[in-house]
């Protein structure tokens, strides 16, 4: 072990001491060693980006701009922001509706062509 584990369990126990009752307990359910009040937060939802280092507000912005704004509802811009916010956080449920309609999209196209022949 070294001296830089002993100063940091040092430091674990000062800031487990210091904490109320109720959050001592609620640590401790969890279990003490798993506990590390050095671990980073996470980025806010409103500043995490995606691949093209945009965040969902500049997204969701960018995208109901190209919808005429008497064609699309509340309910509408609401379930684009939640594909969005699933998207940007790799959520399986909405990567699967997002794979979903890319797939639709692609068979409509093949079908629709296919149909005009």
């Amino acid at each position: 072990m070294s001296q830089h584990d002993d100063e940091e369990k040092i430091r674990k126990k000062a800031i487990f001491d210091s904490m109320s009752p109720r959050r001592q307990k609620h640590i401790l359910k969890r279990g003490y060693d798993a506990w590390d009040p050095f671990e980073l937060p996470k980025d806010p939802i409103d500043i995490r980006k995606d691949k093209t280092k945009r965040t969902t507000h500049m997204l969701i912005r960018e995208f109901l701009q190209t919808r005429p704004s008497e064609g699309y509802s509340s309910e509408y811009g609401r379930g684009a922001f939640e594909l969005c916010l699933g998207i940007i956080n790799e959520d399986e449920r909405f990567l699967g509706m997002f794979d979903f309609a890319c797939w639709y999209k692609e068979l409509l196209k093949k079908e629709l062509q296919g149909n005009q022949k």
